[in-house]
């Protein structure tokens, strides 16, 4: 009975998530119906010229970045809250996010104490790209030095938001120091954009994101050996510092390259694997992998097409989107069950 179900389960959530492919697909400034959307996606070409680039050019390429940002973040999320075994561990505990945010406040908020010649290189999309994950690589690399020398579980997590606190800081410091353009610039990447990226940007993050989740698969069955308690799970056989390590490049390659080319996104990774813990009501890790993956990308395909209403000549930020969506629905899910995990 409980196979069926979560057969039903996947089968409904894989035909939401393709209505809401073609619906964030369809609206927009320019709003295409849902029947050229289907032939552009799905064999010929939509009608008018126009409607064809505006698919293959702008909107396909945003609403792919939008299920690799709600994939990758909600797996991170799910790995994160197991892991730690605390419910509101999320994709950022690490510091990978602060880490990042710190490499961009270097270069854009610190960019009149760059040289002239690396200046322009550094302010452009590509610039901020490598600073944030030369930022995120160096909190990495400091965790898994400090974690050399940790035991417990929760000494990582607290590590973590130290480095978190820390950056914050140094970022605070450099922020107080910088011009009006330079905070206004640095505001723009911290709340996050997913249509900035080439068709060359999205094959390469997709790359780094398949190897993350690849890796992540192979830990599913510690994750839940490790339901029962971290001793156990060593009784079990489990080489719990290999898991470690495991679990540690898994969630950086996740976390950190959607940071690094879409900015920092608030809550996905937190809220998403609760709601579907809450829907299939298991606590088996491979099934909670796959739910993860699609309501990840169709809760961030709303939050995306909320983002951009039709009829209007804006787009909302898409990181303030996440987090109105997201924190109701972690209130609801404490509300509606005390005991989320």
């Amino acid at each position: 009975m409980s196979k069926n179900r979560n057969t039903l389960l996947f089968t409904s959530l894989s035909l939401v998530l393709l209505l809401t492919l073609v619906l964030n697909i369809s609206i927009g400034q320019v709003t295409i119906p849902f029947k050229e959307v289907c032939k552009s996606l799905f064999g010929s070409s939509a009608s008018k010229e126009t409607w064809e680039y505006i698919i293959i050019n702008y909107r396909l390429p945003k609403a792919i970045t939008a299920m690799l940002v709600g994939v990758s973040l909600s797996i991170s999320g799910l790995l994160m809250q197991t892991f730690f075994r605390n419910p509101l561990a999320g994709p950022f505990v690490l510091g990978l996010s602060s880490g990042s945010s710190l490499g961009v406040a270097f270069v854009v908020l610190g960019s009149s104490f760059l040289p002239i010649f690396l200046t322009d290189f550094l302010l452009s999309s590509h610039g901020i790209i490598l600073a944030s994950c030369a930022g995120s690589f160096l909190v990495l690399l400091l965790i898994f030095i400090v974690s050399k020398y940790l035991r417990d579980v929760m000494s990582i997590l607290i590590v973590g938001l130290m480095f978190s606190s820390f950056t914050s800081a140094i970022v605070s410091i450099l922020t107080y120091f910088s011009t009006a353009a330079q905070l206004q610039k640095f505001t723009f990447w911290s709340m996050g954009s997913l249509g900035n990226l080439t068709w060359g940007n999205i094959s390469f993050l997709t790359f780094v994101i398949t190897i993350g989740l690849l890796i992540s698969v192979f830990s599913l069955k510690s994750l839940d050996a490790l339901l029962l308690g971290e001793n156990y799970a060593k009784s079990m056989g489990l080489n719990f510092k290999r898991f470690k390590n495991t679990i540690i490049i898994s969630t950086s390659l996740l976390t950190g390259s959607i940071t690094a080319f879409v900015g920092p996104i608030a809550f996905i990774g937190l809220a998403v694997p609760h709601l579907t813990k809450l829907l299939f009501q298991t606590s088996n890790h491979k099934i909670l992998f796959i739910g993860t993956l699609l309501i990840g990308a169709i809760i961030m395909l709303l939050c995306d097409s909320i983002s951009q209403l039709p009829g209007m000549d804006f787009t909302l930020p898409i990181n303030a989107i996440t987090s109105l969506v997201g924190a109701p629905i972690v209130i609801w899910l404490i509300i509606k069950k005390k005991n989320i995990l």
